[in-house]
């Protein structure tokens, strides 16, 4: 409901209190949230680090950074789902992006539901992705709908195929062509079904 109105030229235009279009999820170490406008510095600084953007699409300029986010937040307002902003609790830093991800939904082209992850080179190696990926895959499996969750990884994506292993992922399919814009690059379908990860867990 609105909580409150203006006169605009005989007009009333109605502002409603903002709200959140996603959930927070709370791990130990990390806050997971829909991405906000206060992330874009950490956003725009990470997609100028060569070594976390070498399998996730490549260098972006700041501009590109910021349509990239963009689309992350327009995912939730569309779909109701989408990657998280990664938070530490400890220090409020914004150290990357990662949770469901199905572009244009079930009518999209996408090879399946996706639980993606990419932290910066400063948060890599301390199991703050798979700390985050854990809490975003029960979410998606407990809200969404899904009985399958797979994870697009570059054959060469090393650490990210071990990180996908230790989910309980296992390879499915190889050398997949993604939809456009991503249509130069082949990945790995590593994934899971829910009951799979409900025994697990």
């Amino acid at each position: 409901m609105p909580s409150h109105a203006l006169a605009c030229g005989g007009v009333f235009v109605y502002l409603a209190q903002m709200t959140t279009i996603g959930p927070t999820l709370i791990t130990a170490r990390l806050i997971l949230r829909p991405p906000q406008h206060e992330d874009f510095d950490g956003f725009a600084a990470m997609a100028q680090e060569e070594e976390t953007m070498r399998f996730i699409g490549g260098l972006a300029p700041r501009d590109a950074a910021w349509r990239g986010m963009a689309s992350l937040a327009g995912s939730w307002a569309m779909l109701g789902y989408g990657m998280f902003s990664v938070i530490r609790r400890d220090t409020n830093e914004w150290i990357g992006r990662l949770g469901p991800w199905r572009p244009g939904g079930k009518e999209g082209n996408w090879p399946g539901d996706e639980v993606g992850w990419g932290v910066r080179a400063s948060a890599m190696g301390q199991g703050f992705a798979q700390e985050g990926a854990i809490a975003a895959t029960d979410w998606a499996f407990d809200n969404l709908g899904w009985d399958h969750v797979i994870h697009c990884i570059d054959k060469r994506n090393l650490p990210s195929i071990k990180l996908a292993e230790r989910l309980g992922s296992q390879l499915e399919t190889e050398d997949v062509q993604l939809a456009p814009p991503f249509e130069a690059h082949k990945v790995d379908l590593y994934g899971q079904s829910k009951a799979a990860w409900r025994a697990r867990r």
